[in-house]
């Protein structure tokens, strides 16, 4: 997004959404056109600088727009029609909510004659605002076409403010092909918020006392766009490192000082008992994360987030700074002096670090150990790996195979199943790079639509089915609460034909050599393709 872009007026009210977008340095949008907003798709048509990408379903237009803005670190943005098409979007809000994900929805409302009446009238949704409301920061109705423009900059202006969150602006009908005055677009980025100076001094003091630092990172680090200044902070603390997995990559997975993201499993309770401080940086100590907030930190904790009501919700900072991760982290790096770290403490993190690998190893079985394996060297490394809700993106995926830069690993941060194929094609046509989808039979079904997406688009997207014919996670859990398995075993289709069908290049394997071969053939072509893994016969996941 542009500091301060400037742009010519608009004709219509179609126009006034356009000039808003180019404003906002906007290049790509997401959509489905319906009766509602053909006069928007018009406009949008006469632009040269914005690239339409249809979607198949609204919810998916949204989960791509999302995925553009995870892995570019621009504002994505949908466009849907009123009524049903929005009320399909929500999903998609949701989810870049819970992954403070900077999402514009556009919508539109009934002709303003029609509005508030209650008559029936094609598509009428009284409720729709408030519905967009409950999954947004901030949503408007815009009832004057000289307004639109505006309302669209000072939406986007709240919603990339601290924390990202999703916005919504919907637009009547009849404003969209309406006649609008010449005038300019200018949209400036809000300044992220300045640390106090009193708090850093007194953080770095504690930091300068500890002998036994721990540094957990979270999201924000990737939001902050400030991964050099993240790193110099780990150089210069030289502590262990977590992260959340919406932080992973801000230091890379390999760094010898990286202990995981596996902060669930029982083995790093040794290392974060013996922490007597812990700096978190960007991170809302989230439930999964924390074990449904079992974890005890020491009370030497020092809590860096963007949003000021993170603070001390779910533990409670003896320093508590707001500010941006990546100026905070350089303030700190700036004050501190040489730390003296116990060199047991050390040890201990390496151990618990291989500790975390082995038990990952135990929980995912050798089979699958090998498919991560085959990903990560035949993939390129300038890639984009997307983890749906499912077994193997919960167990490996997202803590087994490496990450070594930001933006270029998602993980479904409301652990709802489906979103990763749009969001992956998001992800794709955003940063260029090829992107791998990890699925299951279950969550695919629910955007199973978005493939001729991916083909459309041209997209370069590798979609693994992993297909164990069933709600994997949801069937184990079953098991564990000693209840019977009930709506979690599928039927399932032939993926290898459903994707041929679709347009893209499509195989089934059921061996992990099977596999190589495929994997090998989809990273040498260029646009979508879909492999198929039947994991019947393989060593189970287990959670």
């Amino acid at each position: 997004m542009n500091s301060v872009t400037s742009v010519a007026a608009a004709r219509t009210g179609g126009d006034a959404v356009c000039d808003a977008l180019e404003a906002l340095g906007v290049r790509t949008v997401f959509g489905v056109p319906g009766q509602h907003n053909l006069a928007l798709y018009d406009a949008l048509a006469r632009r040269e600088h914005i690239r339409l990408i249809g979607a198949r379903h609204e919810a998916g237009a949204v989960h791509a727009a999302d995925g553009y803005a995870r892995a570019t670190g621009e504002l994505g943005v949908a466009i849907v029609s009123t009524g049903p098409g929005t009320a399909n979007a929500v999903n998609g809000l949701y989810e870049a909510g819970f992954a403070s994900s900077p999402v514009l929805l556009i919508t539109t409302q009934v002709d303003r004659v029609h509005l508030g009446r209650g008559k029936g009238f094609i598509h009428d949704a009284e409720g729709q605002l408030p519905m967009l409301r409950s999954v947004t920061r901030r949503s408007e109705c815009v009832m004057y076409a000289e307004r639109i423009t505006d309302t669209i900059l000072s939406v986007v202006a709240d919603i990339c403010s601290g924390r990202p969150q999703p916005g919504a602006v919907e637009i009547p009908t009849d404003l969209l092909s309406a006649h609008v005055g010449e005038a300019d677009a200018c949209f400036i980025q809000p300044p992220a918020p300045v640390p106090d100076e009193a708090l850093l001094d007194k953080a770095a003091d504690l930091l300068g006392e500890a002998k036994r630092p721990l540094l957990w990172l979270g999201g924000g680090c990737v939001s902050a766009r400030a991964t050099q200044d993240l790193r110099d902070l780990a150089v210069r603390l030289g502590a262990p490192i977590v992260s959340s997995l919406n932080g992973r990559g801000v230091i890379p997975t390999h760094d010898p000082l990286f202990v995981g993201s596996q902060t669930h499993y029982p083995a790093f309770r040794e290392l974060l008992e013996q922490a007597d401080t812990v700096l978190a940086i960007g991170t809302r100590f989230q439930t999964v994360a924390t074990w449904f907030w079992s974890l005890r930190l020491p009370p030497r904790l020092i809590h860096i987030d963007i949003d000021a009501t993170v603070l001390g919700r779910n533990y409670h900072p003896e320093i508590g700074i707001v500010g941006d991760s990546g100026l905070c982290a350089g303030a700190l790096a700036s004050r501190l002096g040489a730390i003296a770290i116990d060199d047991g403490y050390l040890a201990l993190a390496a151990r618990v670090r291989k500790s975390l690998a082995l038990e990952t190893e135990k929980r995912i079985g050798s089979h699958h150990a090998r498919i991560c394996d085959v990903i990560d060297r035949l993939a390129p490394v300038d890639r984009n790996v997307v983890c749906d809700a499912t077994m193997t993106g919960t167990t490996w995926g997202s803590l087994r195979l490496p990450v070594r830069q930001p933006r270029q690993f998602t993980y479904i941060a409301s652990l709802a199943i489906g979103p990763a194929l749009p969001i992956g094609i998001g992800a794709a046509i955003g940063s260029g790079r090829r992107t791998i989808v990890l699925h299951g039979d279950g969550g695919v079904m629910l955007n199973l639509g978005e493939l001729a997406t991916a083909v459309e688009a041209g997209t370069n997207v590798t979609v693994l089915v992993f297909n164990n014919k069933g709600y994997g996670s949801l069937k184990y859990l079953q098991s564990l609460a000693g209840t019977p398995h009930v709506a979690v075993d599928l039927h399932t289709p032939d993926f290898e034909m459903l994707g041929k069908a679709m347009g893209l290049p499509s195989r089934r394997v059921s061996t992990v050599a099977a596999f190589e071969e495929a994997f090998a053939e989809a990273m040498a072509a260029a646009g979508p393709n879909l492999i198929e893994i039947d994991i019947t016969g393989m060593i189970p996941l287990q959670l």
